[in-house]
């Protein structure tokens, strides 16, 4: 089931809590301290200061000092990570992308998000990695375009061999892609 975009901005109705949430519940390899995220936000440290402390004082931040910067990441022990994981790929539409088309478009080995939502950052364009040996790119526009209009996102993909990906995921920081799907075989 797709979210409606904005209900989440309807059940949390602060938008720096929906910013940190994104960006540290999206992809769990994502961390930052407060002054860059300041600056990525484009929102006062104050406000942004306040939501970190009630985060990791309810659990789901941890934290550490690195050269004299506060560095939070998400606590991926706790109870509720993977629940909040789970919504947040609703929201975004995620789910719904890997349903619809992912498993329909042939000898697909794996999916990775990039770009913004892999950083934990909110867009209007969903990035894509698709690792394919071959599949019916015809077929795959079609089923793109469906899943467009149904998330209201537009949806960018690269396709890769195996060979290919590996190369770009070893240029890659783990904080800037994410594996959303991978076959069992």
């Amino acid at each position: 089931m797709l979210l409606d975009f904005n209900m989440l901005d309807t059940l949390i109705t602060s938008k720096t809590r929906v910013k940190l949430l994104l960006k540290f519940f999206l992809n769990s390899n994502s961390s930052s301290y407060l002054r860059a995220l300041e600056e990525e936000f484009d929102e006062s440290s104050n406000a942004i200061r306040v939501e970190l402390n009630r985060f990791e004082e309810a659990g789901l931040l941890v934290s550490e000092t690195v050269s004299n910067r506060k560095v939070y990441r998400s606590n991926t022990r706790h109870p509720l990570f993977k629940d909040i994981h789970s919504i947040l790929l609703k929201y975004v539409g995620l789910d719904h992308v890997i349903g619809s088309i992912i498993e329909k478009i042939g000898d697909v080995r794996q999916v990775y998000l990039i770009g913004d939502f892999a950083r934990g950052i909110n867009s209007d364009i969903i990035d894509l990695m698709i690792v394919t040996e071959g599949l019916d790119k015809t077929y795959l526009l079609k089923l793109v375009d469906k899943a467009e209009k149904l998330i209201k996102r537009k949806i960018r993909y690269l396709l890769m061999n195996s060979f290919e990906a590996d190369i770009f995921l070893k240029k890659q920081s783990p904080s800037e892609y994410l594996l959303l799907w991978q076959s069992e075989g």
